[in-house]
């Protein structure tokens, strides 16, 4: 047993090493100058100089851009959320053939992939003048109901109908019964929905290229493509950006750790 237990801990050690090790490679790259990295990657830099945080803290507009990120990110996930979990809830109370039907076209649209929509997508928004963050955010929640609504409705149907009941003996209209019985139980299943929402749209780089246009209304990632360009792209402050990038996502974390892993681990137990 000891002996299981000890490669066990020696597997979690290899396994903890090679997922941390990109995160070496771009935290150390991003001290380098462009010429110390085309000379070698492992390497350590020669001296701890700022200089590439500065300049790429400048052009990419770190903080408009920090901004613009969690505004469409936030917002795309409040409206997630709430119509996700109210069309769930309308689709599991409602025992119908239209329903069952209705919740297998929101299922059989998670198949659809993206590439084969987004021209007329574009096209169509272009038409009606929402090519901006407020019609990127609205693409958002049609790319996440989906998904959003199939974890909703399995958890709503292990929730038992006599809670409504009870509610509308009480006097509680439908909306009442959702706010304040049913949605406060579906906390495990909100914080999963959140967690995978946010990593997709805070990552997208494709949706937004497509729908933001104006300057300074560009998210994280698209920003980063600046430093890529036709000819050169520079790796020194590519790297000193992604370490930008990712500190949000980091320091949100580090506050949110604990709720997090309570809503996995209660979600995985239900």
């Amino acid at each position: 047993m000891k002996w299981k237990k000890w490669r066990l801990e020696l597997l979690g050690v290899l396994l903890g090493l090679i997922w941390i090790a990109p995160f070496y490679l771009m935290f150390v790259n991003s001290f380098k100058t462009q010429r110390e990295l085309f000379e070698g990657t492992l390497n350590l830099p020669s001296s701890l100089e700022f200089s590439n945080y500065i300049e790429a803290f400048q052009e990419m507009n770190f903080l408009q851009t920090l901004f613009n990120s969690v505004l469409v990110t936030g917002f795309s996930i409040v409206i997630i959320i709430f119509f996700s979990a109210m069309a769930a809830y309308a689709l599991a109370r409602t025992k119908s053939k239209v329903s069952t039907v209705i919740l297998f076209i929101f299922i059989s649209a998670m198949l659809i992939p993206f590439q084969s929509v987004m021209i007329p997508l574009v096209s169509l928004f272009g038409e009606i003048d929402l090519l901006n963050r407020g019609g990127l955010i609205f693409m958002y929640l049609g790319f996440g109901s989906s998904l959003s609504i199939f974890l909703y409705h399995g958890a709503m149907n292990n929730i038992p109908e006599t809670l409504d009941e009870a509610a509308r003996i009480d006097g509680a209209n439908k909306f009442q019964i959702f706010w304040y019985i049913i949605f406060p139980m579906l906390k495990p299943i909100t914080v999963t929905v959140g967690i995978l929402n946010t990593i997709w749209i805070w990552n997208d780089y494709l949706l937004p290229s497509l729908v933001i246009n104006s300057p300074g209304s560009e998210t994280i990632p698209l920003r980063m493509f600046y430093f890529f360009g036709q000819y050169t792209t520079q790796w020194h402050l590519a790297m000193a950006g992604l370490t930008l990038a990712i500190l949000p996502v980091i320091i949100g974390y580090f506050f949110a750790q604990r709720a997090i892993i309570k809503g996995v681990t209660d979600g995985a137990v239900k």
